[in-house]
């Protein structure tokens, strides 16, 4: 059961005529557990297989099958429970819980219900423009996914692919503590943060491997709990944003009309921006909870866990404090390169013997922007960290201008080849001839007189000479070589 204590800050409740709302958010967040084999078989887990090729015949509910614990899948979950400074229970347990789906060929699931291999731990959350907020973990349990009903290759017919049936997933539930729709974004956010740090879920959401059960009540502030509605596998940050803001709105008109909110689970619509009702929300006596006969329970070691301690990295939130401090980087930007573990190595590599702060302005302006107009992810990045090094040091040694940089990065983002193969090819070496660079200067004085007499009462008139010389040499000539003949002719 939900409990808060919390309360919104103003900014974060909802208006409306009748006085302010404020919105209680609790998250149920699904992480496929990185893995080669599912939970209880020796099944493959790999995305994207044919239908029905990695199914065992435990995975599909035969009689007389025994389940046995993958011992990697728990290794994850007391990695991923450390990771979220949770209590690791040297006890937990595996129970049976019973509902009734095409694709659940057992007609139950096995997860954990009142032993969970994780109890309560916290993390902190950082909203866009606000203050660090603290977020209680409930609890992490081990549970196996369900397969997956197909409804759109036949008009009348279901068909069923049990790829994803007995798939390991670590249930994270928080604690009530998310007052707004961007809080609640930034936890989902922050989470896979620290579960791509310690490799025991990859985070990615389109394929299903994060997804999220978003419980929404909405109550006056302070106030007592209201009833809450949970709004299922939520799949994209922007998407759990839009599915609070509905939901919270919709509850809080149904209450100022004088109606009453009715617990139930309801769906996102994302082509429509809403939710939509599914079921009348289950509790736990619905589902029968029983020990599960055919495992025993699961008893840790503390020298099991210790060992598991030893070998965790470095989380985001310490990768943060470090980059600010060893390269000193704005917090700004060591936030934007420790959300994913893979862009804090790539910046690491980019920053070493060079100046960090034009590193991760280049990372975070220029590559950044280029994934995001091609739609890449950043794994996926055709500039290897290395490649945009090697630019930034043509730039550092006065080959190339930082303007003709970024002709040059462009040339490497959408062509490939390396910085000093596109200068060379393209005839971009900058200009730093002194002779050559003031005769560009005496012709730009020549042809413009009248602004060469008035420069003295307006200083400004010099970025207009520079202008002129840079348009002359093609943007090739040294800026500071410019200014330095410049002044020298102009006598400022």
């Amino acid at each position: 059961m939900f409990t808060a204590e919390r309360v919104a800050d103003a900014k974060d409740l909802i208006r409306s005529d009748t006085g302010d709302w404020e919105v209680v958010i609790g998250m149920e967040v699904h992480a496929q557990v990185v893995s080669q084999s599912k939970l209880f078989s020796g099944a493959a887990t790999g995305f994207g297989a044919e239908p029905n090729s990695q199914v065992s015949l435990i995975d599909a509910g035969m009689p007389g099958m025994l389940p046995v614990v993958n011992e990697v899948c728990v290794e994850q979950a007391v990695r991923t429970g450390l990771g979220l400074n949770a209590r690791i229970n040297p006890v937990s347990r595996f129970d049976r819980k019973h509902y009734f789906y095409v694709d659940l060929p057992q007609g139950y699931q096995i997860s954990q219900y009142e032993h969970p291999i994780v109890g309560e731990g916290e993390i902190s959350i950082e909203p866009e423009g606000g203050q660090v907020i603290v977020v209680g973990i409930e609890r992490l349990h081990l549970e196996q996914d369900a397969g997956k009903s197909i409804h759109d290759l036949s008009p009348d017919e279901t068909y069923v692919d049990l790829n994803r049936s007995g798939v390991a997933l670590m249930e994270i539930v928080s604690k009530p503590d998310l007052r707004s729709p961007g809080e609640a974004s930034a936890y989902m956010e922050k989470l896979r943060a620290i579960l791509r740090a310690l490799g025991t879920c990859d985070g990615d959401m389109e394929k299903g491997n994060l997804r999220a059960d978003v419980n929404v009540s909405v109550r006056r502030p302070g106030g007592e709990l209201g009833t809450r509605c949970e709004i299922k596998n939520v799949n994209s940050m922007r998407f759990i944003r839009q599915a609070v803001n509905h939901e919270a709105r919709r509850q809080i008109s149904i209450i100022e009309a004088g109606g009453i909110v009715g617990q139930e689970t309801r769906l996102f619509d994302a082509n429509r921006g809403e939710t939509r009702s599914m079921r009348s929300k289950e509790e736990a006596h619905d589902y029968r909870y029983f020990p599960d006969p055919d495992l025993l329970p699961l008893k840790l070691e503390q020298s099991f866990v210790d060992k598991i301690r030893a070998g965790l990295p470095e989380l985001p939130d310490a990768r943060k404090a470090r980059f600010i401090r060893d390269y000193g980087i704005r917090a700004y930007d060591a936030d934007v390169l420790t959300v994913d573990r893979g862009v804090g190595d790539y910046f690491e590599v980019l920053a070493k013997g060079r100046d960090a702060k034009i590193a991760a302005n280049w990372m975070i302006g220029d590559l950044f922007g280029a994934l995001n107009r091609a739609g890449l992810d950043f794994s996926d990045s055709p500039v290897s960290a290395g490649a945009l090094g090697a630019l930034l040091d043509r730039i550092a040694d006065n080959t190339i201008s930082g303007k003709i940089a970024k002709t040059v990065f462009d040339k490497m983002f959408r062509s490939g080849g390396t910085a000093d193969e596109i200068i060379g090819r393209e005839g971009l070496k900058q200009v730093t001839d002194t002779a050559a660079i003031e005769k560009l200067v005496d012709d730009a004085i020549a042809a413009h007189p009248q602004q060469a007499q008035n420069v003295k009462n307006n200083p400004k008139i010099l970025g207009f000479f520079v202008g002129q010389v840079m348009k002359a040499s093609q943007g090739k000539a040294n800026p500071q070589a410019v200014n330095r003949v410049l002044r020298d002719r102009l006598e400022l």
